[in-house]
C-alpha cells in the first residue's frame, strides 16, 4: 500500500511538471507552475467508473433466431483472450509502445511532446490507459455540456485524463485497460471495438486477425475520417505501413514480415449489420417490441432513456414470436393481398395463444418503410392500437356478435333464446349507459337467406343481423359495451367504450360499428378459448442487461373476467359456424370456433377464430380510408372481386395461417356445450299452414320479435329485462292460472314479440299455478303505435 502511495506521489510530481511543460507557451503569463499544477493533482478525484461500453442489442425469436438488432454504436464485445495476438502487437506499437512499463502516464513521450510543443508543433502524448479514460468519459455522457466537457483541448481535460489514469492503473490490471481500450476504440466506418472492426472490414472474428489486416485496423485509431479505408484506401494503406515499421522498431514482427504484409493488397470486405427494424424479416413484430420498451415504465424513467437503455445496454431481448406461425401468416397474407397490389388493400393478422397473452406471429401485406406514398410501403403496424405504432383502427364487423353472445349468456339466456328475425327490423326501447334512450333502430341483413325464427345457435351459424340487434336490446347495450371491455376490447386510439359518449349510445355496437385493431380482437376471442381468462398480450418474456448484468423476466399476466361457463358456452356457438354456418368451408381440420365480419357497405372484411392452442384476428381493407375504398369491385393481386367479404379474403388467410401454424401440435378439444344453457338444438322449421293439430299449436309467446318474452322468469329478472329493452313495467296484482311455476311470469301483454317504441308501458301478470296459461285470463293492456324508424343499418350477414 506504501509503495502505491509513493508512486502515485511520484507520479503526481512528474505528471504536474509535464503538464506545466506542456502547457508553458499558453499558461506561463497567468502564473500558472508546475508546483502549482502538482500540489493540486493528488487532491484531484480520482475515481472513475468503467462500466461496459454501448453495445449492440439483439431481439430473439421464442427459438433463439435474431429478429433484428438494435443500436447507437455498432459494437461487440470480446475478451482480451480471443483477439489475434498481432492485433495487440500492433495496437501497442503504433499507439503506446511501453504501455507495460509505464503506471498511466508515458513520461519519456509526455516529455518529447512537450519539447515539440514548446517549439511550436503540437503533438499528442496520450498513453492507452489516458485514451480509455477519454473514451469513458465520453461514452458516459447523458449531455451535450458533459459530452463537450470529456472532448475540449483544455488543460484542465488533460490534467483530469492524468489524474484518473494514474489511479485506474492501481485497480485495474494492464490487460484489463488493453481489453477496455480495444472494446471501446472507434476504429471508422461506424465499427466500434476490435472486434466489430474485424467483422466489417474483413468478415472475420479479432482472434484469426492477419498481419496487414491487424496493422490496417490498428492504424485507425488515430484519424478515424481521414484513415476510412472505405473512402480514403491510399491514406490507409500508408498508415497501414507506417504500423507494420512501427512493429519492426519495437521488434514485435521482423522487417521481412513487414515487407511481407505491406506487400498485400487492401482486401477490404464490408459488411455492416443491420440496423433497426427495417431491414428485419419480421419488421412490424420488431416494432411492436421496441414499442413496448419504450413505452413501459418499468424500463426507465421516460421514453428518452428507456430508448437510450435499449441502444446501447447489449440487452439479449427474448420474444414470444414462433416462427412457424410467423412464416405461414405471412405466407397466407401476402397470398391473398399481395404486398403491392394497386387497389392498395392491406391485410393484417394477429396469432395469440390463449391463456398466456403471448403474441406467437405479427403479419401485414406491406413492406416497412417510411414512404407512405411508396406502393406496398408503411411504417403503420395495422396490426396494433396507436399507442404500440398503430393505426386508428377499423371497425370489426361481426366479429363482435361474439361479445354479444358472452353478454347474453352471462345474463343467463339460454342457447333457445329466439326471436322472429325478418330481413329487416326495427329496435326500440334501447338504453345508453349514460341512461338515455336511444331512438329507434331499423336494420338489415345483407340478404334474405338468413331471415326466420332464430335462437343463439342458427342466428349465429346465419349470422343473422336483425337476431342480434335483438340479442343485444334483450341483454342490454350497456352490458354488452362492459362485456367487450373485460375482454380487453377497447378503440384503437386508446379510448375505453366506456369513455366515448358516441359508443355508449352506439346502436349498432353489436355488429362491430367501433374502430379496433386486429390484436384486439384476437386476444378477446384468445379468451373465450382459454376459458374466460384474459391475459394481456405479451411480446417479450426476457430481457437480460448484459451492460448491468441483470435479467429481467416478464410473466403474463392474467386473470378470470367472465365465467368459465359463459366462455365455453360462446366457444361452442361460434364452433357451429364451422357446420353448416359462414365458415362451412374454413375447416382446418381440428376442432376451432370462428366467426366472419363484413362492416356496412363492404368498407372491411374479418375473420376471427381460434382452437385450443391459438386464437388469430384477420383484418382487410383499405387504410387511406376503408369508407371511401369499399371491398367492391376491386382487383387484389390477380384476382378480381365484385365484394369481399369475411369469408372470402379473411378467412382463407385464417385458414391457411392455423393450418400451417398447428402442423405438428396435438389436437384439442373445445369445451363442450355446458348444460346449465339448455338445449343446442336449432329451431323447428316454420309450421305448415295446414296443419290443425291444436296441441301443438304455438303459444303467443314463439314470437320474440319486440316485447322480451320474459314467461317462467322470476318476477324481478323479468322486470330487469323489460326495463333493459327500453319499456315501463307495470306488475299487475292479478295472477293468472299458468302451467309456470307459482310467482314466476305467466303472461305479458302485448304479447312477447311485439313491437312497441321507447317508454311504451308492458303488463306482467305473474302465476298462480294450476294450469296451462291463457292469455284470455290476462286483462287487456295499452297498444301504442311504432314511431317512425331510423335509417337502415345493415351489417354483413355473412
Amino acid at each position: 500500500m506504501l509503495q502505491r502511495i509513493s508512486q502515485l506521489v511520484v507520479v503526481g510530481v512528474i505528471a504536474g511538471l509535464l503538464v506545466a511543460a506542456l502547457a508553458l507557451p499558453a499558461v506561463g503569463g497567468m502564473g500558472i507552475t508546475a508546483r502549482n499544477v502538482a500540489s493540486g493533482f493528488l487532491d484531484m478525484p480520482s475515481q472513475l467508473e468503467t462500466p461496459p461500453p454501448p453495445q449492440r442489442s439483439t431481439i430473439y425469436d421464442r427459438e433463439g433466431g435474431v429478429i433484428a438488432e438494435i443500436f447507437d454504436q455498432n459494437r461487440e464485445l470480446v475478451d482480451i483472450d480471443d483477439i489475434s495476438p498481432v492485433m495487440i502487437d500492433a495496437i501497442l506499437a503504433v499507439e503506446d509502445s511501453r504501455f507495460y512499463e509505464h503506471s498511466g502516464l508515458d513520461v519519456s513521450g509526455t516529455l518529447r511532446a512537450a519539447i515539440r510543443t514548446a517549439g511550436g508543433n503540437t503533438e499528442g502524448a496520450s498513453s492507452i490507459t489516458q485514451q480509455y479514460v477519454k473514451n469513458v468519459q465520453i461514452e458516459a455522457a447523458t449531455s451535450q455540456e458533459e459530452l463537450d466537457e470529456a472532448r475540449e483541448e483544455t488543460i484542465a481535460r488533460k490534467i483530469r485524463e492524468l489524474r484518473y489514469a494514474v489511479a485506474l492503473e492501481q485497480r485495474m490490471s494492464k490487460d484489463e485497460i488493453l481489453e477496455g481500450y480495444l472494446n471501446i476504440a472507434y476504429f471508422s466506418d461506424g465499427a466500434y471495438g476490435v472486434e466489430s472492426a474485424a467483422q466489417h472490414f474483413f468478415q472475420v472474428p479479432a482472434s484469426e486477425l492477419e498481419l496487414h489486416q491487424a496493422a490496417t485496423i490498428a492504424g485507425l485509431v488515430r484519424y478515424p475520417y481521414l484513415y476510412n479505408p472505405r473512402f480514403f484506401p491510399e491514406q490507409t494503406t500508408d498508415r497501414r505501413n507506417v504500423v507494420l515499421d512501427r512493429m519492426v522498431a519495437t521488434e514485435a514482427i521482423t522487417e521481412a514480415e513487414a515487407e511481407e504484409a505491406k506487400a498485400e493488397e487492401m482486401d477490404l470486405d464490408l459488411d455492416t449489420p443491420p440496423n433497426g427494424c427495417v431491414p428485419s424479416d419480421q419488421p412490424f413484430f420488431c416494432d411492436y417490441v421496441v414499442q413496448e420498451i419504450e413505452q413501459d415504465e418499468r424500463f426507465g424513467p421516460n421514453e428518452t432513456e428507456r430508448a437510450r437503455w435499449l441502444r446501447t445496454a447489449g440487452l439479449e431481448i427474448h420474444t414470444t414470436l414462433d416462427p412457424q406461425t410467423q412464416e405461414a401468416g405471412q405466407k397466407a397474407v401476402d397470398k391473398w393481398v399481395p404486398r403491392k397490389n394497386d387497389a392498395r388493400k392491406v391485410a393484417a393478422q394477429a396469432v395469440i395463444e390463449p391463456g398466456t397473452g403471448r403474441i406467437l406471429g405479427m403479419m401485414q401485406s406491406r413492406n416497412y418503410g417510411p414512404d407512405e406514398s411508396k406502393l406496398g410501403e408503411t411504417s403503420i403496424n395495422f396490426v396494433t392500437d396507436a399507442d404500440r405504432g398503430g393505426s386508428s383502427g377499423f371497425q370489426a364487423g361481426s366479429t363482435f356478435k361474439a361479445i354479444t353472445l358472452a353478454a347474453a349468456l352471462d345474463k343467463g339466456m339460454p342457447f333457445s333464446t329466439s326471436f322472429n328475425s325478418p330481413s329487416t327490423t326495427t329496435v326500440s326501447g334501447q338504453v345508453s349507459c349514460n341512461g338515455g334512450r336511444l331512438e329507434s333502430w331499423t336494420l338489415s341483413n345483407a340478404g334474405d337467406s338468413n331471415a326466420g325464427n332464430h335462437n343463439m345457435v342458427s342466428g349465429t351459424k346465419s349470422s343473422s343481423n336483425t337476431y342480434f340487434a335483438q340479442l343485444q336490446a334483450r341483454a342490454g347495450l350497456c352490458d354488452t359495451i362492459k362485456m367487450a371491455e373485460k375482454l380487453g376490447l377497447k378503440r384503437a386510439d386508446g379510448t375505453l367504450f366506456t369513455e366515448n359518449d358516441n359508443t355508449l349510445a352506439n346502436s349498432s355496437f353489436t355488429l362491430g360499428s367501433e374502430e379496433v385493431s386486429p390484436l384486439r380482437v384476437a386476444n378477446a376471442y384468445a379468451t373465450f378459448a382459454s376459458g374466460g381468462v384474459y391475459c394481456e398480450p405479451q411480446a417479450i418474456t426476457q430481457i437480460e442487461d448484459r451492460q448491468a448484468g441483470t435479467t429481467i423476466d416478464i410473466e403474463p399476466q392474467c386473470e378470470r373476467v367472465i365465467d368459465e361457463d359463459v366462455a365455453d358456452g360462446t366457444s361452442y356457438l361460434l364452433a357451429q359456424t364451422f357446420n353448416g354456418g359462414t365458415a362451412s368451408s374454413l375447416g382446418i381440420g381440428r376442432p376451432a370456433a370462428g366467426k366472419t365480419g363484413t362492416t356496412d357497405g363492404s368498407a372491411a372484411a374479418w375473420f376471427a377464430g381460434f382452437t385450443p392452442q391459438m386464437a388469430s384476428s384477420v383484418f382487410v381493407g383499405d387504410p387511406r380510408g376503408p369508407q371511401q375504398h369499399p371491398l367492391r369491385n376491386v382487383r387484389i393481386g390477380d384476382r378480381y372481386f365484385g365484394v369481399v367479404y369475411g369469408a372470402t379474403i379473411p378467412g382463407p388467410i385464417w385458414q391457411e395461417t392455423m393450418r400451417g401454424a398447428h402442423e405438428g401440435l396435438e389436437t384439442e378439444q373445445l369445451a363442450s356445450a355446458p348444460g346449465k344453457f339448455g338445449s343446442t338444438s336449432e329451431p323447428a322449421p316454420p309450421r305448415n299452414d295446414d296443419d290443425d293439430d291444436d296441441e301443438d299449436e304455438a303459444s303467443p309467446a314463439s314470437d320474440d320479435g319486440g316485447v322480451p318474452n320474459v314467461v317462467g322468469m322470476s318476477e324481478s329478472d323479468a322486470v330487469s329485462a323489460l326495463e333493459a329493452a327500453g319499456y315501463v313495467v307495470n306488475v299487475s296484482g292479478t295472477t293468472v292460472r299458468s302451467s309456470e311455476s307459482e310467482g314466476s311470469v305467466a303472461a305479458v301483454n302485448p304479447n312477447p314479440g311485439t313491437r312497441l317504441p321507447e317508454g311504451a308501458t308492458v303488463n306482467v301478470f305473474l302465476s298462480s299455478g294450476g294450469g296451462r296459461a291463457s292469455t284470455d285470463d290476462a286483462p287487456g293492456g295499452d297498444w301504442y303505435p311504432v314511431t317512425p324508424a331510423g335509417p337502415i343499418t345493415r351489417g354483413d350477414g355473412d
